[in-house]
């Protein structure tokens, strides 16, 4: 923007080796502040250049030129403009035609009402449990229902953050709020179709179970590459000028955009997809439809992700590398393998980490249910294969994948065990645990987002880390092998344990915290 610049914290060093060794202010060209953001993006630093769009931003230099900038700020609608700023920019083909053409109108019919962001935001969730009740009654006229009131809830998920930017009401307790909620909406209309098809006599909670789990690792394997390469547009040899090529080449037609975005099957496209579904066809087809397209989804964009990784050549950055950390959710068991191990998992984290889930899922897969040669593959598990994939900094170019391995491990060690049981209504305790320690895991993920790094070493330690719970799951299927229903007893009592923790933690950071909580559903490979 003509005559502003403004640079953060971390920037002000090279901000003032710019200015001193830059032009002075009467510089031929008259552009002091442009040519400080080329000097700074010349040293590395990232430099976000806003698109006016519409917008006039000028620095007259005498009274001619005063009036025709004065006359073109009049010549602006400044409500278009408010309406077209509500609206990302960068949105899924389903919400920017679908839903953005009139929820926009929406957000200015609340404004205008003096209705704020948050309020929209706790209707949207409302609106999505009263959803998932009607799927839960198993009857068709419920089904369809549920499909209206989703999408519904969906409209009011976009408006919130319209609202927001239409009328610069911005907080952060808003941004968890509406972060937190897309999460807590889909599980429960998971739940509640699961339990609309029990009622028909049809069991799909394995089949619910696996969707959130395959959802969950999939916005691992995003969130886990983003924070591993947010430091890459200063970093000499990296992948962002190089193996980005071809998708920019895509980008310049028109319809691969799109359909690229569409590929990924972000929120409006998967939600559009279940209220269809559940409005015309089965819960058992909703949760296959969803499982087909979240599977197709995670392998177009770890590919992608996979070959960018190919190509790189410089080590990640100290942040970096504490922001994979800090997603690994690495418990006492780990942390004391990686003190035993020393240096020694150096860019090869990676590789423990996927034999070490990938032996976790075998035995408990291979072994009968309450085996204890589960018990000590998961106590291997937990001090050897994860401690040495974290026993060196994660600087290594497939470094970003040892937290998606560690999610897969534990949550699927926890469907495969509850699967295997005998014990009544196992699977639905299963989910509720999962879904529990993904509300952790997404909480740290919002956490590091918006700049706080990870929760307190406390939390982490008191809930076990990964490697700790997936102990204490296999020693409680062990210990109750031959109990009824306890070993259900003991996931939801497990479940409601951990969420009452995690949930009161979070509640109390984000109502305290000034940091903005980030809200991703990924981007394109």
């Amino acid at each position: 923007m003509p005559g502003a610049l403004a640079a953060q914290a971390e920037a002000r060093p090279a901000l003032a080796r710019a200015l001193a060794t830059g032009p002075a202010p009467t510089a031929p060209d008259g552009d002091l502040t442009g040519t400080v953001a080329d000097a700074l993006g010349t040293e590395g630093v990232a430099v976000h250049r806003p698109a006016l769009g519409t917008l006039v931003a000028d620095v007259p230099a005498d009274a001619a030129a005063r009036h025709r900038a004065r006359a073109a700020v009049d010549a602006v609608d400044d409500e278009a403009v408010r309406l077209r700023s509500a609206v990302k920019a960068h949105d899924g083909f389903f919400t920017t035609f679908f839903i953005s053409p009139y929820s926009r109108y929406i957000a200015r019919w609340c404004a205008r009402r003096g209705l704020t962001p948050n309020q929209v935001t706790t209707a949207s969730l409302l609106t999505a449990l009263i959803a998932a009740g009607c799927a839960a009654t198993g009857e068709r006229g419920g089904y369809v229902a549920a499909g209206v009131l989703l999408l519904l809830s969906f409209v009011l998920d976009c408006t919130d953050g319209q609202l927001a930017r239409y009328a610069l009401k911005y907080s952060t307790m808003g941004a968890w709020l509406d972060a937190t909620f897309d999460r807590a909406k889909e599980y429960a209309f998971y739940a509640g179709l699961a339990l609309g098809a029990a009622r028909n006599g049809d069991d799909v909670w394995t089949l619910a179970l696996t969707a959130m789990i395959l959802m969950t690792c999939r916005h691992v394997v995003d969130f886990s590459f983003n924070e591993a390469n947010t430091d890459d547009e200063a970093a000499a040899g990296s992948t962002a000028k190089t193996s980005l090529a071809l998708s920019s080449r895509l980008d310049g037609v028109g319809w691969t955009v799109w359909a690229r975005r569409m590929i990924i099957l972000p929120i409006g496209e998967r939600w559009a997809m279940i209220a269809v579904l559940t409005a015309v066809t089965s819960p058992r087809i909703v949760f296959w439809a969803l499982i087909v397209g979240c599977s197709f989804a995670a392998c177009y964009t770890t590919a992608g992700r996979l070959l960018r990784s190919v190509k790189r050549r410089a080590p990640r950055s100290d942040r970096a590398a504490r922001a994979l950390a800090d997603l690994a959710d690495s418990g006492p068991l780990a942390r004391l393998g990686a003190r035993i191990f020393g240096d020694r998992g150096r860019r090869i984290g990676f590789l423990f980490a996927l034999g070490g889930a990938a032996g976790m899922l075998t035995s408990a897969w291979m072994w009968p249910f309450g085996d204890r040669q589960v018990v000590i593959m998961a106590l291997f598990y937990g001090i050897f294969w994860s401690g040495f994939a974290v026993s060196g900094p994660l600087k290594g170019a497939f470094d970003w994948l040892v937290p998606p391995f560690f999610r897969a491990a534990e949550y699927g060690t926890i469907a495969i065990l509850a699967v295997k049981s005998d014990a009544p209504h196992a699977v639905p305790a299963a989910f509720g645990l999962v879904a529990a320690v993904a509300y952790h895991h997404y909480d740290t993920v919002y956490r590091i987002r918006g700049g706080t790094g990870a929760p307190p070493a406390w939390l982490v330690r008191i809930t076990g880390g990964h490697e700790g719970r997936t102990l204490l799951v296999a020693v409680l299927a062990a210990l109750l092998v031959d109990r009824g229903d306890d070993f259900t007893l003991a996931l939801t009592a497990l479940a409601a344990a951990l969420a009452l923790v995690v949930l009161v933690e979070s509640i109390r950071f984000w109502v305290s915290s000034g940091a903005p909580a980030v809200h991703d559903e990924g981007e394109t490979a």
